[in-house]
């Protein structure tokens, strides 16, 4: 065949910001989600699945710009001309559910969810262009009991995790009181300072990663980075970032001590005010539940970066002494939160519909549950039949059935070689046991069960292979009719 007429074979490759999922990670994100849905669950909360696509419209803040409609989100136009978007969160799908549904709901309609959400991104380490999240959220309620049963959520599924009291925080803080300082400060609280209001968030929401200093930098005119990138600053004065410095460090280990130094720092401002006493709620139905300080604190410097947050916010952080390979410390940081979100239903209705939230990311909590070494063991490789005379089959699968009735995993070697690839192909499974029948076996009533654990280990310490022959090591031959017992023997 000529080289132009050869045919073409396209090159087996994954797309950039997208990962494969083997077993292993599939289990551990599936044991993470029912850990939190159990939460949910018991809570009250029902589940609820939305479209992986939604009119561009719908996304809001994400909403493409008419000539570059796959900014920040991946979208086509359909047939009727009109733009479709792969869902950038599960949080704008859920308030255009809820206008759409809004006179069949019971209110507070209260909704967890779980699935894949996309970022039209430049991808990097870590950085994924689809991702999983779990949400729950309370949407009705407009007073800071529904805040606080979110923080109380946040808690639990940190819990449910596997995780200890000591490992975890939750630590919140209120829009409100940001809002109240920069209202002292000259940002008004208008439309015309929206933008300044948000890069204030911005800045705060970068404590952690550029400290004090950094942060002072990008409240006043800017900053220019290692590289040389210059980010525009917020343009507040001296008093202003004075002002807001002096908030991210108002807290105490005590919530009520917290409360008492940000009544005097907001001073008269209404809003401000209203925040503290939210948090004051939030605080008595926290200690009556028994949620210490220890689990959840106050945290002013906790402002999250989104710009839809109307009040109450908050983040789960990893406490954990958690280390890399060469024993240098690594911080986790924020593996979920949420908070208040009032205007995102009414965007729809035209109407103050109250929300409040918590989300988290699923493979960045399993990838600091594993740097803790706080996952559970994976399912167990499954017990591999092999298929020994080809013409037992039916036996073989009769063997497999016994075996998985008793709530083992097992499965038949399907496939095609020898009993020695077999071997190799239970190897490669990690599999404990093999379980060998063949005519002289059956003629018996017997099957013989080879460990491969315990053999592997044996075959380091036998130097002959005629040692290895007489010794015959992790093998017995056992009663057809005591197999499930023998093998879950060998499995203890």
């Amino acid at each position: 065949m000529s080289k132009k007429n050869k045919a073409f074979r396209p090159k087996a490759r994954r797309p950039r910001g997208f990962e494969d999922k083997p077993a292993q990670l599939l289990r551990a994100e599936r044991r993470l989600i029912d850990a939190a849905f159990s939460v949910y669950d018991m809570h009250g909360f029902e589940p609820l699945q939305t479209p992986t696509f939604e009119y561009a419209d719908a996304l809001g803040k994400f909403l493409p710009d008419e000539d570059r409609p796959n900014v920040g989100v991946f979208a086509l136009q359909d047939d009727d001309e009109q733009w479709l978007s792969l869902r950038y969160d599960l949080t704008a799908p859920l308030a255009r559910y809820v206008a759409e549904n809004y006179d069949a709901l019971a209110k507070p309609y209260r909704r967890y969810q779980a699935g894949s959400v996309y970022r039209n991104e430049k991808p990097g380490p870590g950085r994924f262009r689809e991702f999983v999240q779990c949400d729950a959220d309370s949407v009705g309620a407009a007073g800071p009991a529904a805040d606080a049963e979110m923080i109380m959520l946040a808690a639990e599924v940190m819990r449910a995790a596997g995780l200890k009291d000591g490992q975890y925080a939750v630590r919140v803080n209120n829009r409100k009181l940001l809002d109240g300082i920069l209202e002292s400060s000259g940002v008004p609280n208008t439309e015309a300072g929206a933008i300044q209001r948000l890069q204030v968030l911005r800045a705060i929401d970068k404590l952690d990663r550029l400290g004090p200093d950094g942060v002072e930098a990008l409240l006043g005119e800017g900053r220019k980075d290692e590289s040389g990138d210059y980010t525009d600053g917020a343009k507040l004065g001296k008093v202003g970032i004075n002002a807001v410095l002096g908030f991210t460090t108002a807290s105490d280990s005590d919530r009520g001590k917290t409360i008492m130094t940000l009544e005097k720092l907001v001073g008269t401002s209404e809003r401000g005010q209203g925040g503290c006493k939210e948090l004051s709620t939030i605080d008595k139905i926290l200690t009556a539940t028994g949620f210490d300080n220890d689990r959840v604190s106050f945290d002013t410097s906790i402002v999250r970066g989104l710009g839809y947050y109307t009040g109450p916010v908050f983040e789960a952080e990893l406490l954990a002494d958690i280390r890399d390979k060469k024993g240098r410390p690594v911080r986790i940081g924020s593996i979920g939160g949420g908070g208040r979100y009032d205007d995102l239903v009414s965007r729809f209705r035209g109407q103050a519909v109250p929300a409040t939230g918590f989300s988290f990311g699923v493979s960045r909590f399993l990838s600091a549950l594993e740097r803790m070494d706080a996952l559970e063991r994976s399912v167990k490789p499954p017990v591999v039949i092999c298929a020994f005379d080809r013409s037992l089959m039916g036996e073989y699968f009769k063997l497999a059935a016994e075996l998985r009735d008793a709530g083992i995993r097992a499965e038949v070697f399907v496939g095609s070689g020898n009993v020695t690839k077999q071997m190799k192909y239970a190897d490669r499974r990690d599999a404990q046991i093999a379980v060998l029948m063949g005519e002289d076996e059956l003629a018996k009533n017997e099957v013989t069960l080879k460990d491969l654990y315990l053999g592997a280990e044996a075959a380091k310490a036998i130097e002959s292979n005629a040692e290895w022959k007489s010794s015959r090591p992790a093998q017995e031959t056992v009663p057809r009719n005591n197999l499930v017992a023998a093998v879950q023997a060998m499995l203890s």
